[in-house]
């Protein structure tokens, strides 16, 4: 009990230290009281452990949408997408209506080898029911994956079919490209697709760019749909290939932190030559950086839809259970001063419907349907 009340005592007394508004003791020392009344004199026995893992989370629901909370057995899963790869049978998945839906296959993983498609239903892992259940994210992650050489069987429900399609399937080591395509669309354009900010995106995407400038590429098309962000510093990487002469690629600004500059350093692969940037509503953070630093320089051209709107910068704090808290502390800004975060003052459910709200109103289908003022219109003549 004692190590459970210190640990949030940590981590409020953290989070006073930066206001003005609270006292640091009479808060922490309430919020311990309480939880000591609920441990040793409530009606029914609780779980004081569980009691302060949702306290935390509530707590951090009530500052932003981005400001998250992952308990000590989740940290190394939720870093993992960006460090290159790890064992597992290659999807990405989404828990939508207490079904496990099949979002995509990995490229190269044994999913895709063995033929499991988009919009697959998994209904049975091991033969045991896995729709209905009310399953969690983590429980799917637990079921699936595994060491590398270690089966799984899989039942999946596919389209208007009726049976299940059985599926065996030797999980392996997964891994993550950052660059899902590089060709030549023309005889002197190329186009790469970047699918995330990763650790491994600069390797991949200087061999792409140096493999097309070597097969006659003079413009280039950067396919940045659909890509939710990653590391800031490769994302500063990614446009100081494309910007020269120091220019400012970012710059971050919070109530604890002075404005932080990033300006274009090194000779890029790519400073000259037509840009194209393709953007939509799901291209977020580290492609809205690169997006950004673009636009203001007028380097390329943006084509697409309204990005999603991603710009609060989050740092990992290590709490002493192994358990992190990923805080807000700052917020992007393009060169021109432009704060890349959209709104989220009317609450976070309604910040997670926005990009629906976009489809209601036909901003993803008619370019009529935006209500832009002239201020932010701009019309430019390649």
């Amino acid at each position: 009990m004692k190590k459970i009340v210190g640990t949030l005592s940590l981590l409020f007394i953290f989070g006073i230290g930066y206001s003005q508004e609270l006292n640091e003791k009479t808060t922490t020392e309430k919020f311990n009281k309480l939880l000591y009344y609920v441990n040793n004199l409530y009606v029914d026995s609780v779980d004081a452990e569980e009691l302060v893992e949702i306290a935390i989370i509530k707590m951090l629901e009530e500052l932003d949408p981005h400001t998250s909370y992952i308990p000590a057995d989740e940290v190394k899963k939720a870093s993992e997408p960006l460090k290159g790869n790890f064992d597992g049978i290659g999807i990405q998945f989404n828990v939508l209506k207490d079904t496990i839906f099949v979002v995509q296959t990995i490229s190269g993983g044994p999913s895709e080898k063995i033929g499991l498609m988009a919009n697959d239903k998994i209904i049975t892992v091991d033969g045991e029911l896995v729709a209905g259940i009310n399953i969690q994210n983590s429980d799917v992650v637990k079921k699936l994956k595994g060491p590398k050489g270690t089966v799984v069987n899989v039942g999946v429900k596919r389209g208007k079919s009726k049976e299940l399609l059985d599926f065996i399937i030797t999980r392996d080591k997964i891994p993550i490209h950052s660059v899902d395509a590089s060709y030549m669309v023309a005889s002197k354009t190329g186009y790469i697709k970047v699918n995330r900010f990763s650790a491994n995106t600069e390797e991949e995407m200087t061999n792409a760019l140096v493999q097309l400038k070597k097969e006659g590429m003079e413009d280039l098309i950067l396919d940045l749909q659909g890509n939710g962000g990653g590391y800031l510093n490769t994302a500063i990487w990614m446009a100081d290939e494309f910007l020269s002469d120091d220019k400012l690629i970012v710059y971050t600004e919070g109530r604890a932190f002075t404005r932080d500059n990033r300006y274009a350093k090194n000779k890029g692969v790519f400073e000259k030559g037509r840009l194209v940037v393709l953007i939509d509503e799901s291209s977020a953070s580290a492609s809205e950086i690169v997006s950004g630093a673009i636009q203001d320089w007028d380097r390329g051209m943006i084509v697409g839809r309204r990005s999603f709107g991603k710009g609060l910068v989050q740092r990992p704090i290590a709490l002493p259970d192994g358990s992190e808290i990923r805080l807000t502390m700052q917020k992007y800004y393009t060169p021109s001063g432009r704060c890349i975060q959209k709104s989220y003052d009317d609450g976070i459910e309604a910040y997670r419907k926005e990009k629906r709200e976009r489809y209601d109103s036909g901003e993803m289908f008619s370019l009529d349907s935006l209500d832009l003022p002239d201020s932010l219109k701009y019309y430019h003549q390649h």
